[in-house]
């Protein structure tokens, strides 16, 4: 059974699982400004010598959240998924999460993330084995909607209803999409139609207004949010204003600095160089411009800068010095 959300006469919010981002410090700080329903973690790499990530699994033991955060792997060892999900089943989990979407040539080209669409036999064997090991926790699955085309697409949806998964999250891109292009919410559409799960939605949903479009347009069970959660962290408040039809609260940029000085003080800085800090930092900031200045001078500007001093002068000179100036609700287009 799937953990209860925030609000439950309202759809889903999910915080995508992202590689390198969605760890414990950044679910702490995305509660901060307004937690999603669920949270997933970054993937388990599960291989025949792989054992528990801590620093991942710390995003499990140590998250005072106090909203649900399911384990994610990655892998295609039949064995060793099972031996890890078992494993993971011995933590306060909301359940096993299978990746097979992850997008990244060196992930796919080993067979597993999104490599698993082009195998429905290993998918249908991989999922019939993990059912079998997690079955007091919830199974789910994170896909997209093909490889290189949307041949399997329905094959493996009937696979997901055999072996009872309880929540889809579906990108609507294939993988070699990667992030780029149309996405297929009309393919979402028929998943919702086709699976018994509840479907989360996924695939560049970049506001509240947006959201809300995306639901009325796939009759999904919620959203998942990925990179524009990443240059909004208001954004599951936003959504969750939306769909009660209440005026979104504007966020100053203000407020934006505060968040940049939240992710700066990651409990990782003190072994980290001052460039390796920077360069994390500027992971987050290439999101976070996108909505800050409809210019892109805030973008081009930022990724100049060197040193700590340059770049938090930076962020002072656009975000501090005019207290009336407020997020945008939505990414500006072209920059």
């Amino acid at each position: 059974m799937l953990p209860q959300s925030l609000q439950k006469d309202l759809p889903l919010t999910a915080l995508a699982p992202m590689q390198d981002v969605t760890n414990l410090w950044f679910m702490k700080v995305i509660a901060h400004y307004g937690s999603p329903d669920y949270f997933f973690t970054e993937y388990f790499r599960v291989n025949d010598t792989s054992r528990l990530n801590r620093s991942i699994l710390a995003a499990i033991t140590e998250n005072d959240t106090g909203r649900p955060v399911f384990a994610q792997m990655i892998g295609e060892s039949i064995p060793h998924l099972v031996r890890t999900a078992q494993e993971l089943c011995n933590y306060n989990i909301a359940g096993v999460d299978l990746n097979m979407g992850c997008p990244a040539p060196r992930i796919y080209r080993k067979n597993v993330g999104g490599g698993l669409l082009l195998s429905p036999e290993k998918v249908n064997r991989i999922l019939g084995e993990l059912r079998q090991a997690v079955n007091d926790r919830p199974l789910t699955v994170k896909m997209r909607v093909g490889f290189e085309n949307t041949d399997n697409f329905y094959e493996i949806l009937d696979i997901i209803n055999r072996h009872s998964i309880d929540l889809l999250s579906l990108h609507g891109r294939t993988v070699k999409d990667m992030y780029h292009g149309a996405v297929k919410y009309d393919l979402i559409a028929e998943a919702v139609q086709r699976v018994h799960c509840p479907v989360l939605a996924n695939g560049n949903i970049h506001s509240a207004k947006n959201a809300l479009e995306v639901l009325a347009q796939t009759g999904a069970a919620g959203v998942m949010v990925g990179r524009w959660a990443i240059g909004n962290p208001w954004l599951f408040n936003q959504i969750r204003q939306a769909l009660r039809c209440e005026p979104i609260t504007p966020v100053p940029l203000v407020e934006v600095r505060d968040y940049i000085e939240r992710l700066w003080q990651t409990p990782t800085a003190p072994s980290m160089s001052e460039r390796s800090r920077i360069g994390y930092l500027k992971r987050f900031l290439n999101y976070i411009a996108l909505s800050v200045d409809a210019e892109g001078d805030f973008l081009r500007l930022m990724r100049q800068t060197q040193t700590e001093v340059e770049l938090f002068n930076l962020c002072d000179r656009f975000l501090v010095a005019d207290m009336t100036k407020t997020l945008a609700l939505a990414p500006y287009s072209g920059i």
